[in-house]
């Protein structure tokens, strides 16, 4: 399941990791259900030694996005009559029930839905003192009304990229600095792209100059002539397995999302990476709070400790991702081939944007365009 994409239906999850510790008597004091491999094992160690009232922790991996918002859809319904059937062959006791977490990560693709829905409840931001340490550019996605109400708070960050192989373009004399660079007759079915009409469609309207969040489409005459350009020099659409071309050498270059292209880059020296010029999407994980969480003192001390720079940049090292927090990384943090993708330079940042969520019928329109494209 793709970063960008959701499930807005409300089936329970049967995932051991849902449901692990159900057993247990005694509750954790905070528990704390994350995206795996988001949060490094490090930073929950040093978080426990800065609780002093002995307060008990619960920080349990989940695998994907996808399964963290049904775990949200599941905690605020009441089983039916089917799914307590369904549970009997489960080996655990029907009646038990996965406590409901005083936080969990969500992406912010989703994080529209999850309020829209229900699913969340806005954070007391009296209780986050380290707030202040966030730009403006995080307060357009965290807040989502004009009430000033906090969603969520970001803990990381990437953005989608240019991946390509240099042994490729040192044949062609030059490297792709931008999203122009993709319709250059040399990439002529060399390029591979996700499968994902926001991002796709995105990338053209920022060649064009415009924005992602773009909701009249169709007024824009070149679009969809610059779209069938693009597609001329596509092999390849998909936003799960996109990077195996690459890998294999049927494509020369693929776009796609920093987390998934940095471990390429670690594994094969040939392989390096841009972010566009232009600017680009932004993706982000955030810590949110189940709509009836009792979030006592524990839970914004969490919060709290994420956001201080430190901490922040430590998240970011070792998880190979953006600090939310500016100017907490340096070039001699970070390995040379992932300095451009992890420094990002403030007038690209600037130029960048968050997808925004749209109204159906504008939804449909990129939808209805994607495919006319790729069916051309």
């Amino acid at each position: 399941m793709d970063r960008r994409s959701f499930l807005l239906g409300t089936s329970i999850l049967a995932l051991s990791q849902a449901i692990a510790g159900c057993g247990t008597n005694q509750q954790p004091l905070l528990n704390v259900q994350l995206l795996k491999n988001s949060i490094p094992g490090q930073v929950v160690n040093q978080f426990r030694k800065t609780v002093t009232q002995g307060g008990k922790l619960k920080f349990t991996p989940i695998n994907q996005l996808e399964d963290l918002f049904k775990l949200l859809q599941t905690w605020q319904q009441p089983p039916t009559n089917n799914q307590q059937q369904w549970t009997r062959y489960l080996p655990f006791n029907q009646n038990q029930k996965s406590p409901t977490a005083n936080l969990i990560t969500l992406g912010d693709y989703w994080l529209q839905a999850a309020i829209d829905q229900k699913l969340i409840q806005p954070l007391a931001t009296a209780n986050i003192k380290n707030l202040v340490n966030l730009n403006q550019k995080w307060q357009q996605i965290i807040k989502h009304d004009q009430e000033g109400k906090i969603w969520g708070v970001p803990y990381r960050w990437g953005n989608t990229v240019i991946i390509y192989n240099q042994e490729k373009f040192q044949q062609l004399g030059w490297t792709p600095t931008d999203w122009s660079d993709l319709w250059r007759s040399e990439l002529q079915n060399r390029i591979s792209l996700l499968n994902h009409p926001r991002e796709v469609i995105g990338l053209v309207l920022k060649k064009l100059g415009k924005s992602y969040n773009t909701d009249n489409i169709n007024q824009i005459s070149a679009l969809e002539t610059e779209l069938k350009a693009l597609n001329q020099q596509v092999k390849f659409y998909d936003s799960k397995n996109y990077l195996e071309p690459l890998i294999i050498g049927d494509t020369w270059l693929a776009v796609g999302w920093s987390d998934d292209i940095i471990p390429i880059i670690n594994r094969y020296p040939k392989f390096a990476a841009v972010v566009p010029k232009s600017g680009t999407a932004i993706w982000a994980d955030l810590w949110v709070s189940p709509t009836g969480a009792n979030n006592d003192s524990l839970a914004y001390q969490w919060l709290d400790f994420c956001l201080q720079p430190n901490t922040s940049k430590q998240i970011a090292l070792l998880t190979k991702s953006n600090s939310p927090i500016d100017k907490t990384m340096v070039n001699g943090d970070i390995q040379k081939q992932l300095q451009n993708l992890l420094l990002t330079d403030s007038e690209t940042f600037a130029k960048s944007e968050f997808l925004l969520p749209f109204p159906p019928a504008v939804m449909k329109d990129y939808e209805d365009l994607f495919m006319k494209i790729k069916k051309s």
